[in-house]
């Protein structure tokens, strides 16, 4: 077999293509590491209060932190199983009132007001997801959006949620003796530890039976159902799930911030967690806890910019999308296709030659 002087030359391109890419590709395997994301972000939120203590830097990252589960949880709904959620928020606000009512009436710590919170999310996921979900795409979205302005208007206006003022004085989290996880540095790391198993047994439920079922309906819902799922009962626990995520988060921010109010449960509260979500790579854990920790934090690193740090957080997410529209880490099978000329290089790199 002979070879010409231009197969010869394209050999040496590739040669050169895999040499270049000999970083990259060593980069892209620890990305692609199941642990080492989540390690390097639990080590970076551990070590922080070490490097800034500061009441206002922890209320921050506590707010980031749970900002991360409210993505994780909308991750399970649109990143799984594809359903267009634009009213998740209402779960938060759930979770947040449960608590709130529940601690304030009877004097409790908040953790115990857990599995009321836990019972009355998931009958919220039963009830807007019972009827709505044999509906698809557009009108889905819509419904969701009108359930999340119901549950704010309704806690605008019953006497038992404060009415437009909201519940005030929430008691702590939980008080131990002389220890209160109401203190910032307490409930920060108590924050992180709930964030972290609740990320991690999202990650992992995407990886099941049931996420295999989630992704498959995400792909195609009528040929899912031909072999044989269940689409509107596995529809409908990833809704329950979604809002158990959301309730969870509605505690800690109730907790967090010891008083609550329906403003707090806008619109634009599910669009950034929808954001987060989608700027991450929807279907991938750890691109969507790095978009729920930019759009986060995004605002405070500009707030140096005064008044035109909205601007410049809304250029910045505009650009992003444009040059990276699949998300800052997408889930396998999304990237951008590659160059024939990357391919070649990839495919030499591993071995293979023309």
């Amino acid at each position: 077999m002979t070879i010409d002087e231009n197969t010869t030359e394209s050999i040496h391109t590739v040669e050169a293509e895999a040499k270049k890419r000999g970083w990259s590709a060593w980069l892209g395997a620890i990305f692609e590491n199941k642990y080492i994301g989540f390690a390097a972000l639990g080590i970076i939120a551990m070590l922080l209060p070490f490097v800034n203590a500061s009441t206002y830097v922890l209320n921050i990252m506590t707010t980031a932190a749970i900002f991360v589960v409210l993505a994780a949880g909308l991750n399970i709904v649109v990143g799984y199983c594809g359903l267009l959620d634009l009213g998740y928020i209402a779960f938060l606000a759930v979770g947040a009132y449960t608590a709130g009512i529940l601690s304030k009436m009877f004097v409790l710590p908040v953790l115990f007001t857990l599995p009321a919170v836990i019972i009355m999310c998931i009958l919220a996921g039963l009830i807007i997801g019972a009827p709505t979900l044999r509906l698809r795409s557009d009108y889905l979205a819509i419904v969701t959006l009108g359930f999340g302005e119901i549950t704010r208007i309704t806690a605008q206006n019953l006497e038992i949620t404060g009415g437009p003022q909201g519940i005030y004085g929430i008691p702590s989290f939980l008080v131990i003796g002389d220890i209160d996880f109401q203190n910032p540095v307490i409930f920060y790391y108590l924050t992180i530890i709930i964030v972290a198993g609740l990320v991690l047994a999202a990650a992992r439920l995407g990886k099941s039976r049931l996420g295999r079922a989630w992704k498959f309906v995400k792909e195609d819902e009528d040929a899912a159902e031909a072999m044989g799922i269940h689409t509107y009962r596995v529809k409908l626990l990833a809704y329950i799930f979604g809002a158990i995520w959301g309730g969870f988060g509605g505690m800690l921010f109730a907790s967090h911030l010891t008083a609550i109010s329906p403003p707090s449960f806008l619109f634009l509260q599910s669009a950034l967690v929808l954001m987060a979500v989608v700027l991450g790579g929807m279907g991938n854990m750890k691109g969507v806890v790095l978009g729920a920790l930019a759009i986060s934090l995004l605002p405070e690193l500009l707030r140096d910019f005064s008044s035109y740090r909205y601007l410049l957080f809304g250029v910045v997410l505009v650009v992003v999308m444009v040059f990276r529209p699949q998300g800052l880490w997408p889930p396998r099978g999304a990237e951008a296709e590659r160059s024939k000329a990357q391919r070649e290089a990839a495919a030499f790199a591993n071995g293979l030659k023309r």
